[in-house]
């Protein structure tokens, strides 16, 4: 998921944030000073298995206190792109052996990494930025390393995921992260039905280029929902922009915004709140402005969050013997 939790942005309200470059030199504790839940092991060396180590999304401050631990005591550093961690760990005074593991050659080095663990290594898997699994091929070396009985931890640190469920505004005590929908409209749209029904709130990643007619997509299929897009979080220029997902489709289409999207969408259920008065006035402005009954009706499903079957029904009663095309 590398790339979508590199776009996190760095808090607002005000506070001061170091530049991505201001960051604490990892401390040298003894093993009998580290605090509790700090790696131990022979010495200041963690023990031996594999570390999950979550990557600051933007503001490498937030790197924690036992990922500098991990980082610099492992035998191995497994991460989705070598340059981009490789950056990472010159700017955290950090010397580590780093290997490539990603989607495109993650059958081919697993193998390698659970012999390196059987013989006692110590590997931390990091991707790009944020939270390692989320988006990107860990888990099958998670999964490969539980039947070998090697252990397994995580050092759980920055997610662009949670943080922009965070400051969407919108319900948190159930959600759903659906990661990126697919980039061709109809099996984006394809996907979205099957999470229509979903009473959670909606977690997605999504790329700059596509954000606009994702958000587009997104309130054909689902209506139009509060939603919130975040970018460049906890970065110098973190925004987000708060809105009915009609809207959002409409000012992301006028502007090509920078870094990578996190999209949260609202459960379904604002919907009822639009009686048949407001959608019959709705389907007669669309009407008089010269749509069709079908384009009137998709029209105002999406801006209302209805069924699109029920607002097409209701167009053809009042509409019937016009231009239903």
């Amino acid at each position: 998921m590398a790339r979508q939790r590199r776009s996190a942005s760095e808090t607002r309200n005000g506070a001061n944030q170091a530049s991505s470059e201001q960051i604490p030199e990892p401390a040298d504790h003894p093993a009998s000073d580290a605090p509790e839940g700090r790696p131990r092991g022979a010495g200041s060396k963690p023990a031996a298995g594999l570390y999950l180590v979550a990557t600051p999304i933007g503001n490498l401050r937030d790197i924690t206190l036992r990922a500098l631990d991990v980082l610099a005591g492992a035998d191995l550093v497994a991460c989705e792109d070598t340059r981009v961690t490789g950056k990472l760990m010159r700017l955290l005074g950090i010397k580590a052996k780093l290997t490539p593991y990603h989607d495109h050659n993650a059958d081919k080095v697993r193998p390698a990494l659970i012999g390196k663990l059987k013989t006692g290594a110590v590997v931390a898997l990091a991707s790009d930025a944020g939270t390692p699994l989320v988006s990107d091929p860990g888990f099958r070396l998670v999964r490969a390393c539980i039947d070998e009985g090697i252990m397994v931890t995580t050092l759980p640190g920055p997610s662009a995921a949670l943080a922009g469920l965070q400051l969407s505004g919108l319900p948190a005590d159930r959600f759903l992260f659906a990661g990126f929908l697919p980039s061709k409209g109809a099996g984006r749209r394809a996907v979205l039905k099957e999470l229509e029904s979903s009473p959670a709130t909606l977690v997605f990643f999504e790329s700059p280029n596509r954000v606009a007619d994702t958000l587009g997509d997104m309130a054909t299929v689902l209506g139009n929902r509060d939603a919130a897009v975040a970018r460049e979080l906890t970065k110098l220029h973190e925004e987000v922009v708060r809105a009915p997902l009609f809207d959002l489709a409409n000012r992301f289409s006028l502007v090509q915004p920078r870094g990578e999207m996190v999209i949260v969408v609202a459960p379904p259920g604002d919907g009822e709140a639009i009686g048949p008065d407001e959608l019959e006035a709705r389907l007669r402005g669309a009407i008089a402005e010269g749509a069709s009954v079908k384009d009137a009706s998709a029209l105002v499903a999406a801006e209302t969050g209805h069924p699109k079957r029920e607002v097409y029904a209701l167009a053809l009663r009042l509409f019937r013997g016009g231009n239903e095309e």
